[in-house]
């Protein structure tokens, strides 16, 4: 409490400070102005009442005389490709300026300037999807396209409209309704629509709706251009994502095109090879009848010769049949005589070697008998019979035979008699002699 006593005593004991303070300075303006009052006074008088004064004066008019010229601009020029519309103040009245100078009275004319070149409108600040005025889709995506709009001014209505159009009409009324029309068409449509599918449909509808809009106020809307379209990243890399797949699924579907057109080519081939086959199986057989005509015509000729040929190889069967016949009875009698034949050449050699055989026993037994009377009187015959049979390269000592006996003695079966003095000499060999 007595902290708040004594911050308003301060504040009372400041308000009469603060109001002697405002005092002084009112009366230090006011001493000020009445200065200046008597300065500038004092020199109106040496303006007026001096010859050089009053020649400063004429300056300062002349100067302030063009200087107001400059300012109100009373003759301007109008450029090529432009039409100026002059309108009286004072009585309303409108006139249009074509190239060239014209004059303006300050206060009482006023000039606006209109452009009869083709003129573009785009919307700057919807070019991104990060611009302070993106467009919005229908899914309430936000996008940015470069859209181009031409258009030009009616040369014809300018004059009538000039009274209430704004001087600058493509600021004033063409932007504002491109504006409009443009996020009302964008806001109608998906951004794939915008982005790819429906571009032409768009800028056509676009185009159909603005040229009304803009004509009643003298705007003739020539084209309407989209440029570029601006998605956000992760739509743009999905949309990619998802042309990428309906540029496969486009690619599939002309794929099965041309993959049924090559099934209904193989059929149209098979077709035609069928036909084909089955043109040539009718040629075939239209030869064959022919040639089965052809045949049955010949065979109608060769038949009675085929009968004559049989008959003729029937009789010739017959004669070759009686000529073997007659030969077969020829060599059987032939071979009849010639066994018989046989048969007594083989008796008569049969004969012959009976009596050969009785000839030759008859001559053996007789040497037979010489022989074993020639060996009775000589024992020895036999043991050099025997000699002269063995190899002339062996030499024999024939020694004494026994008393009852000889060398061959085994050979011929003798049974050997005991001697009282067995004393054999045992035969040697020559030592030049070999076995």
């Amino acid at each position: 409490m007595n902290e708040q006593n004594q911050n308003e005593s301060q504040q009372k004991n400041e308000q009469p400070r603060v109001e002697v303070k405002r005092g002084e300075a009112l009366r230090k303006v006011v001493s000020l102005a009445g200065d200046v009052v008597r300065g500038v006074v004092s020199r109106s008088r040496w303006l007026v009442y001096t010859q050089r004064g009053r020649r400063v004066m004429a300056g300062l008019a002349v100067t302030g005389v063009l200087a107001g010229v400059v300012v109100a601009q009373p003759v301007c020029m109008i450029e090529p490709g432009e039409v100026g519309i002059r309108v009286n103040r004072l009585t309303g009245t409108v006139s249009e300026l074509r190239e060239g100078w014209a004059l303006l009275v300050p206060q009482v004319h006023r000039l606006s300037r209109y452009s009869l070149k083709d003129q573009t409108y785009q919307p700057s600040r919807s070019t991104r999807a990060t611009d302070p005025a993106p467009f919005q889709s229908v899914e309430g995506l936000s996008l940015g396209v470069e859209v181009t709009v031409r258009y030009l001014l009616d040369p014809a209505r300018i004059p009538t409209l000039a009274a209430r159009l704004p001087e600058d009409i493509g600021r004033d009324i063409v932007e504002p309704v491109i504006d409009g029309v443009l996020r009302r068409h964008f806001a109608q449509h998906t951004v794939r629509e915008i982005f790819s599918t429906q571009r032409v449909q768009i800028q056509k509808d676009i185009l159909a709706e603005l040229a009304p809009l803009l004509t009643e106020d003298g705007v003739i809307v020539r084209s309407v251009t989209l440029g570029n379209v601006d998605l956000p990243q992760q739509y743009r890399t999905g949309m990619e994502s998802l042309l990428t797949e309906e540029l496969n699924a486009e690619k599939m579907r002309y794929t099965l095109e041309l993959k049924d057109k090559q099934v209904k080519q193989s059929e149209l081939e098979a077709e035609a090879d069928k036909v084909r086959r089955e043109k040539a199986a009718e040629a075939a057989g239209n030869e064959e009848i022919i040639a089965a005509k052809a045949r049955a015509e010949a065979m109608r000729h060769v038949l009675p010769f085929k009968e004559k040929e049989i008959e003729q190889r029937r009789l010739e069967a017959e004669a070759a049949k009686v000529s073997r016949l007659t030969l077969a009875t020829g060599e059987a009698d032939a071979r009849r005589i010639e066994a018989a034949g046989e048969a007594d050449a083989r008796r008569k050699l049969a004969e012959s070697d009976a009596y050969r055989v009785e000839v030759t026993g008859k001559a053996a037994s007789e040497q037979l008998a010489r022989d074993a009377a020639l060996i009775t009187r000589n024992p020895l015959l036999i043991q050099k019979t025997l000699a002269d049979k063995l190899s002339d390269k062996i030499q024999v000592i024939i020694a004494p035979p026994h008393t009852g006996g000889f060398i061959a003695g085994n050979l011929l079966g003798q049974a050997q008699q005991p001697q009282p003095q067995a004393q054999a000499e045992t035969p040697s060999t020559d030592s030049g002699s070999e076995e």
